[in-house]
């Protein structure tokens, strides 16, 4: 049972955009819990090795990055290399900038007299979510503009491999994996400086760090590959089982790989891009099933809404916590008002879960709006 693919491009994208909305959806959610210390398992990452639900969802937000450009790269037909190049490198600068200037926010801090004065960049994190995802979104695009699938996915395929080998031989002898004694930590504080690095492990270590990005590269292309194939089999249900027969493989291979290379989303070990691409895989193809085999729509819209603005939503979500946090309300921030005055009554656990649906319903909101208005925001 196979579908025309002219007339099946748009359903691909509307399930592109239930998938991709979905991941910042979640998004979302895991990183705004009313209160970080009562917060539900599945919405907390892995403290180091291991796997949670919420370790899924910015790999997910990758491998729809790569999708996206199995559909985009068919303008670039239509221009030269210059400006193909151009607007690649264009949005890689202006996606990495605007997670730059995101943790810079607010710009402005106090002096000890209450002086107000610049924040130092000298202390302001480098890499990101956002850098992250500009990152990834430039190489591969560039790989794809300059060599054929087959060579951007054994590339993407070496660089797991060398990757690995970056981990074992530079990293502490007999610590490679750890905390402290991994390659990241010593590349990112060598090159960028401990003072730029995220310090919310309680040490300065960034889980989007430089080195990481190489194995993330594979999510992006993961997601490109899936994305072609689809556009060059159509929608059938023998496609879908090949994609569900490469995620068993994946899977297999990250479960085998755990013993050697253990999966860590912090470290974004080759095991971890794995586990995540098979995973993706399975649920990409749930939500296509979903949509163009069974037809079952309701409530697809929510989740669009997300996905036609993305980036925008996640830098509103991101900023929106940060103003929160700078209001004073009764000697405490914003934030922490409305957790410890209205939703703590709902339980200590359940109310920092409501908390996080809630601010998350106001982005989609926000949303809901730019959608109506038909502004679609993109960097």
């Amino acid at each position: 049972m196979s579908q025309n693919l002219s007339t099946s491009v748009s359903q691909r994208f509307t399930a592109l955009d239930i998938f991709r909305g979905m991941t910042v959806c979640f998004m979302i959610i895991v990183n705004t819990p009313g209160n970080g210390a009562t917060t539900y398992w599945p919405l907390l990452h892995a403290n180091w090795h291991g796997f949670t639900p919420t370790d899924l969802v910015f790999p997910s937000f990758l491998f729809a990055v790569g999708n996206a450009l199995s559909f985009a790269m068919k303008k670039w037909d239509k221009m030269s290399q210059g400006q193909v190049v151009y607007s690649i490198l264009k949005r890689t600068f202006l996606i990495f900038l605007a997670g730059y200037l995101m943790y810079w926010f607010p710009f402005f801090t106090f002096d000890g007299q209450s002086h107000l004065m610049l924040s130092p960049i000298s202390h302001t994190r480098i890499m990101g979510v956002l850098q992250r995802i500009a990152l990834c979104y430039g190489i591969v695009a560039l790989m794809i503009y300059f060599f054929d699938k087959k060579i951007t996915i054994r590339i993407s395929i070496a660089l797991l491999f060398i990757y690995w080998a970056l981990l074992y031989f530079f990293g502490v002898q007999g610590a490679e994996y750890t905390r402290t004694g991994n390659a990241v930590l010593r590349l990112d504080s060598v090159l960028l400086g401990t003072s730029h690095l995220y310090t919310g492990e309680g040490f300065p270590f960034d889980p989007e760090g430089l080195l990481s990005t190489l194995s993330a590269i594979f999510n992006v292309v993961a997601g490109f590959a899936v994305g072609s194939f689809l556009q060059k089999k159509g929608l059938s249900f023998e496609a879908i089982a090949r994609i569900l027969l490469a995620a068993c493989g994946l899977l297999f291979l990250a479960y085998c790989w755990n013993d050697f290379l253990p999966v860590n989303k912090k470290l974004w070990t080759s095991s971890y891009a794995l586990l995540t691409v098979g995973l993706d895989c399975v649920l990409l193809s749930f939500v296509i099933f979903i949509v163009d085999f069974v037809k079952f729509t309701r409530g697809s819209y929510f989740f669009q809404v997300f996905g036609r603005n993305p980036l925008f939503i996640y830098l509103l979500a991101e900023l929106g916590v940060t103003v929160m946090f700078l209001i004073p309300v009764g000697g405490e921030s914003l934030y922490g008002w409305l957790y410890n005055h209205i939703f703590i009554h709902a339980g200590a656990y359940f109310g920092s879960f409501l908390f996080a649906i809630w601010w998350m319903l106001t982005c989609w909101v926000v949303g809901l709006l730019l959608d109506k208005k038909k502004i679609y925001i993109k960097l």
